[in-house]
């Protein structure tokens, strides 16, 4: 904590005065110095990230591309036996959820910052029970395939690290990835869990679909549809 606390104060001291300061900058020092947040230099939770940050034995859920974070927090709000990993690559975002955590006394939420291609060196086999990736980049054109978060590429990097029954949840703003899913769900015989085509249809709506992000309320107000998918990682 003294360590994450001079960090925090030299960079403030350093930006003192800059819009750029307190802004951005001030956000990812203010993440950086929260207990609950880890980054690159955290390899040794690998496999431990039940007894050396949430003290207990509870399941691991991931959610991938967290952004602000907010998925996590209001997941970790409804589920407070699960423990909950909200990973992305960019500090001052997840300061938003990191912040939320922390007002609402949710000590089971943590925040890493990482490439989502490095998560194999920071859970062990069989470490993450549950998967969720809300709202990323569909990447649209044909040369970034291979990025799209629900691509053969990427689960079999989640099941280095998932449970055989794991299950993956996608929310996604995006007609094309929703299906570009679905049809890598049929190639590798997944099962499909659960296929909601239009979420604002559903009635009565689950409470974990009922969580949302900043970017979802402006996307609704834009009359886009949100569609989601469970399925299992493994057949």
């Amino acid at each position: 904590m003294k360590l994450k606390a001079c960090l925090i104060n030299s960079v403030l001291s350093l930006f003192a005065g800059s819009k750029m300061g307190k802004g951005k900058l001030q956000k990812f020092a203010e993440y950086n110095a929260m207990e609950h947040t880890f980054d690159a230099k955290d390899t040794h939770l690998k496999g431990q990230w039940n007894e050396l940050v949430f003290k207990n034995n509870n399941p691991v859920v991931l959610e991938l591309a967290c952004g602000r974070g907010e998925y996590s927090v209001g997941l970790a709000a409804l589920y407070p036996n699960k423990n909950f990993i909200g990973i992305d690559i960019k500090g001052a975002r997840m300061w938003k959820g990191a912040t939320q955590a922390i007002e609402q006394n949710l000590f089971h939420v943590a925040f890493l910052r990482i490439q989502i291609e490095m998560i194999e060196q920071y859970f062990e086999k069989d470490e993450v029970s549950e998967i969720w990736i809300i709202f990323p980049d569909p990447q649209p054109q044909e040369s970034r395939i291979k990025k799209r978060l629900t691509s053969p590429r990427f689960l079999d990097l989640y099941r280095k690290i998932a449970k055989k029954d794991a299950l993956v949840h996608l929310k996604t703003d995006s007609p094309l990835l929703y299906e570009y899913t679905k049809e890598i769900i049929a190639e590798q015989g997944l099962q499909i869990v659960e296929d909601c085509s239009n979420v604002s249809l559903l009635n009565p709506k689950p409470d974990f679909l009922q969580i949302q992000t900043y970017y979802e309320k402006l996307w609704l107000k834009e009359k886009r549809i949100i569609r989601f998918l469970k399925f299992s990682l493994n057949k």
